[in-house]
């Protein structure tokens, strides 16, 4: 059921959008495996006749680009950024691999798309990788979006994550935007919502139903079709929005 705070809510114009993260909303699931990034690395290291101890194989395999990671290329004697860029090259190339056969499916309630984008222009932002993102929406034919974005490859587009607003702000440049609602199922996706003038609005589902969210979404889903309630014609007075 659609909750809804009228105090968090601002004016509706007519250069809004609603934006959509994509794993656990548009795409089931909650992102990309650890063992893709594991076999990712040994791509990478066979590729360059590498081989290296246990112990440095957790950090060079982990999705985060830390000092951990760093210390541990420091030990095999190649560029941390280049090394992580050519690791998440791969481990983009395995995460299509795995979703052109089929290992994970679109969430049943994104059939609301076509209504939503009836209503206003959509778009997707996601901080998996970019190629990920675009092989998504061509293989599951999400023709109703207008922009998409995933995260660049490499270190750069890793510091880029949401909360940081930069592909959010990005997309808002491309729709020629000010304005809207941004749709993902974590406290991050509302920060990084809030940072771009964006109205962030919390999609509860299974995988995170018990999640004590620490922020203050503008309003919280239980499905994507519950957005019709969000997108009234301007207008509406906010006691006439169905609850």
């Amino acid at each position: 059921m659609t909750t809804y705070d009228p105090k968090r809510r601002t004016e509706r114009t007519s250069d809004e959008v609603v934006l959509f993260d994509m794993d656990g909303v548009i795409l089931d699931g909650r992102g990309t495996e650890a063992a893709v990034h594991a076999r990712a690395l040994d791509d990478v290291l066979e590729e360059r006749d590498l081989e290296v101890d246990d112990d440095l194989r957790g950090p060079l395999a982990t999705y985060e680009y830390d000092d951990a990671f760093r210390a541990a290329c420091g030990r095999i004697g190649v560029d941390p950024a280049e090394f992580f860029h050519a690791r998440e090259e791969r481990s983009a190339k395995r995460t299509v691999s795995r979703l052109a056969a089929g290992v994970r499916t679109l969430c049943p309630d994104v059939d609301a798309l076509s209504d939503i984008a009836e209503r206003a222009t959509v778009g997707l932002v996601s901080n998996n990788y970019h190629p990920t993102v675009e092989f998504v929406v061509d293989h599951f034919r999400l023709t109703e979006f207008g922009y998409v974005r995933g995260r660049d490859l490499g270190p750069e587009g890793f510091e880029r994550r949401k909360p940081d607003p930069y592909y959010l702000n990005e997309t808002l440049d491309a729709l020629d935007a000010s304005g809207g609602l941004y749709v993902g199922d974590r406290a991050t996706d509302v920060v990084a919502a809030e940072r771009a003038g964006l109205e962030g609005v919390f999609l509860r589902r299974e995988h995170n139903a018990s999640l004590d969210l620490g922020v203050e979404p503008t309003a919280e889903i239980g499905s994507l079709h519950e957005l019709a309630d969000l997108l009234a014609p301007a207008g509406i007075a906010d006691g006439e929005r169905t609850r």
